[in-house]
């Protein structure tokens, strides 16, 4: 569907009518539409010219048929990019949020909190006093991972785009914070981990971590949560191998589908992650605060 870095015009508006309501169905209407990285790569290899753009929403049911699900309920469901959809089943329950803002459950307390939770802390399995690398630490799942590192009182290193994020890192915690774009990687990784990396939670991959596996302590635990960096490649990039240094430093190395693997856990997780928030043990993540979670709010019309 897309080739290289998504344009504007790999995606159309489309008005449609939909059908009335049948007994046990319902008229949902989106409040929240959550924008993900993972989207690139799955809408390439899945998807089809006029499928419905991917993602999770949070809507209100405005029409009812189903007394489960009566005028007025929040709910959140993978309906995709659209403003109004007529479904009989949810894919997914809403946590409970008290009095926090109804798009942290496409947040922190959603998907992307879910897999800095489960992600970070079932494989890298982090000890006090050990050393935890996060990078684009300051997006909705790397800035939980670090957070819940200081937690769980690890020294904690994490990489952003810009000094801005970086000093949000820091004031949030973060011993040190470096800006990829201006920065060594090597120097600064020998600066802040001099006896190397004990855990390493990765959202980018390519020559970022290539350049991470050589400072990573023996029996090291890496989570790859994703692979940014290659998401808008036209073609896979060539380069030195990492096998050696994986087999020779004897590194665990793990890659997870978060929906896949801990889905039935999401309420455990859910609960603790809205627990820390309000305790304020953890903050939303910067673009949480400033653009509700990078969802886009929906005007409201039928």
């Amino acid at each position: 569907m897309f080739h290289g870095e998504p344009k504007e015009d790999d995606l159309e508006l489309v008005e449609e009518d939909l059908p009335d309501l049948k007994e046990g169905e319902m008229l949902i209407e989106a409040l929240y539409l959550s924008v993900d990285p993972y989207m690139r790569p799955f809408v390439s290899d899945r998807a089809k010219v006029g499928d419905t753009m991917i993602g999770e929403q949070i809507a209100r049911v405005i029409e009812s048929k189903n007394s489960h699900y009566p005028v007025g309920t929040i709910v959140r469901t993978h309906a995709g990019w659209r403003t109004h959809t007529v479904t009989s089943k949810l894919t997914r329950h809403m946590p409970e949020l008290g009095d926090l803002p109804l798009s942290t459950a496409l947040g922190v307390v959603g998907m992307p909190g879910m897999a800095g939770y489960f992600g970070f802390l079932e494989i890298c399995k982090p000890s006090e006093g050990e050393t935890v690398l996060v990078n684009t630490a300051s997006g909705a799942v790397g800035s939980v991972v670090g957070q819940i590192a200081k937690i769980k009182k690890c020294k904690v290193i994490g990489f952003a785009g810009t000094e801005e994020k970086c000093q949000w890192l820091r004031d949030i915690g973060f011993d040190y914070a470096y800006n990829y774009k201006t920065v060594k990687l090597d120097e600064a990784l020998t600066e802040a981990a001099p006896e190397g990396i004990d855990c390493y939670f990765d959202n980018v991959g390519g020559e970022f971590t290539t350049t991470v596996l050589e400072h990573m302590k023996t029996f090291g635990r890496i989570s790859v949560c994703g692979t940014i960096s290659g998401y808008n490649a036209t073609e896979q990039p060539k380069g030195i191998s990492p096998f050696p240094t994986i087999l020779f430093k004897q590194l665990s190395m793990q890659g997870f589908i978060i929906s896949g693997k801990w889905l039935d856990r999401y309420p455990e997780g859910e609960k603790q992650m809205a627990q820390w928030i309000k305790e304020k043990i953890l903050q939303l993540c910067q673009k949480e605060k400033d653009f509700k979670n990078e969802c886009t709010i929906l005007s409201s019309k039928k």
